[in-house]
């Protein structure tokens, strides 16, 4: 599972290399150990998680659970487990969606307290209702939580393909840029808000998230 960190100053940079980027027990357990490091560290800190190439994640491993069915349901848990924890995380998170953002990627996306997306190709997309999935309470609330409701109903129940500048208008992203720009304009965002007290931070993304965390199963 090839998620690495690297640190530019205060700022900590996750690259998820894997192809799709699908979301399974493995990369939910690589994901939650990285953030569990930076969670302990002390002092200035902000976080940016991109992809490589056309993906930033295409969403749950689907083709891993026809093979493993008894993973599904587990590993759907878990990732709003990571979401609520992604929500109350004590620092200030930045998505750069370089490339395709779908379903469940789409999701943990909303969890970010900043998202800039490439404004020429890849789509921002919830394709369960294409593809014949269901959301669950949880993950619709995820949605409905972060998104402009409706944005949130048309996400849900058209499977619309989001590009950079409908994203923007949807108030789905903060920003777009040109590919070439996405992750160094999320470093600089990081950069601007990693010293943030991460105490007062932490205390008023319980507020404005807390509850929504706790829905989704995060209570540490």
């Amino acid at each position: 599972m090839d998620i690495s960190l690297r640190r530019e100053g205060a700022v900590a940079i996750l690259t998820w290399n894997d192809g799709e980027n699908r979301i399974n027990a493995d990369s939910l357990e690589r994901l939650n150990a990285l953030f569990d490091d930076l969670e302990a560290a002390t002092g200035p800190l902000a976080i940016v998680l991109t992809g490589v190439g056309k993906f930033f994640s295409n969403g749950l491993d689907l083709e891993r659970f026809g093979a493993n069915p008894s993973e599904f349901s587990a590993t759907i848990e878990e990732l709003e487990r990571f979401i609520g924890r992604l929500f109350l995380f004590p620092a200030y998170t930045v998505a750069a969606i370089n490339g395709h953002c779908f379903a469940g990627g789409a999701l943990i996306s909303c969890a970010f307290d900043y998202r800039v997306m490439r404004d020429d190709r890849g789509f921002w997309c919830m394709n369960e209702a294409e593809i014949g999935l269901t959301l669950d309470e949880k993950l619709w609330s995820i949605l409905n939580h972060r998104l402009p409701r409706a944005t949130a109903i048309i996400a849900a129940t058209t499977a619309k393909r989001f590009g950079g500048p409908d994203a923007l208008q949807a108030g789905i992203v903060e920003a777009i840029t040109s590919e070439d720009q996405v992750v160094r304009h999320a470093i600089d965002v990081a950069e601007r808000y990693a010293a943030l007290d991460r105490e007062s931070l932490s205390k008023h993304k319980y507020l404005a998230h807390g509850a929504e965390a706790k829905l989704l199963g995060w209570t540490k």
